[in-house]
């Protein structure tokens, strides 16, 4: 029998499925809460030798973040990967990975100071999104129409203590067709199911209550996602996509998604293709073959 360990900040919707899918499967994975540790960085812990796979799915991007690379420093097998997470955790990475393997993203400019970030917006052109380095839940995104909108966010930014608000992430503003855009979930490199999200608002996050409809996976759909896939290091991945003219352009990527309200209206079982991908991973591990 496969040994999991899932660390979790709190049973979700989601953890709740993954369990019930993995006991289906055979297996009980063991629930570790991240709030419970305590780590000794200079001594490897034997009790994680115990298990052949760990479901990293904490709430907290830093927590997450911590424990993969001490997963990784003790050859603790994970899903997602340290490469995959400190990649898509953080957007400047992510557009620099999608960069190189010349997947199309909206225009973007880093800055490092206020009046550097109005000029990258000056740059793009009026309207803007600009958004926290780190984030999820559409949380702290600006969409800004003119200079003062933006001197005032750029000013409100500066005061915060917290120094990744001091570090700009100014992207152009896509005018989404019909109030939507598409969540596409990857795992393995193939998009399993997608989905349309919409709202009257600009920010179309179902955390904020959009709507939701079955987007179909085309060609064009599922080669975007392979490739972005790659760029950022496989695994189990959400991607955030806008349509435009020209065709589909990758937004934002998550690593630990959730995907409660994506279950129904594609007719996928999300978790268990999560779950079958984890112990896939580690039968391939134990064999010696690496990913």
């Amino acid at each position: 029998m496969t040994r999991v360990a899932m660390v979790i900040t709190r049973v979700r919707a989601e953890e709740k499925m993954l369990l019930e899918v993995f006991r289906q499967r055979g297996t009980d994975p063991e629930l570790i809460r991240d709030e419970e540790l305590v780590i000794n960085p200079s001594v490897i812990d034997p009790r994680w030798d115990e298990f052949d796979i760990v479901l990293q799915r904490s709430l907290s991007t830093s927590r997450g973040l911590y424990l993969l690379e001490l997963f990784d420093a003790w050859g603790v097998p994970t899903v997602n990967s340290l490469r995959t997470a400190s990649i898509c955790s953080d957007k400047f990475k992510t557009s620099l990975a999608l960069a190189k393997a010349g997947v199309p993203q909206p225009e973007v400019r880093i800055a490092f100071t206020p009046q550097s970030a109005l000029e990258a917006v000056t740059e793009l052109g009026y309207p803007a999104v600009l958004k926290p380095m780190i984030g999820s839940w559409g949380r702290l995104l600006a969409k800004v129409s003119d200079a003062d909108a933006a001197e005032a966010v750029l000013e409100h930014r500066q005061t915060l203590g917290n120094y990744p608000y001091h570090v700009h992430f100014v992207q152009s503003y896509v005018e989404k067709p019909r109030g939507r855009d598409i969540r596409a979930f990857v795992v393995a490199g193939e998009t399993i199911c997608a989905i349309y999200r919409s709202s009257s608002h600009w920010v179309t996050n179902t955390a904020r209550g959009a709507s939701v409809e079955q987007c179909p996976v085309t060609a064009e759909l599922q080669d975007l996602c392979r490739r972005a896939s790659e760029a950022v290091g496989g695994g189990v991945l959400a991607m955030d996509v806008f349509e435009t003219e020209g065709g589909f352009v990758l937004n934002e990527i998550n690593h630990t998604m959730e995907f409660r309200n994506s279950i129904e209206p594609t007719g996928v079982d999300i978790a268990g293709r999560i779950v079958d991908y984890a112990l896939a991973l580690a039968a391939q591990l134990e064999r010696g073959e690496g990913e």
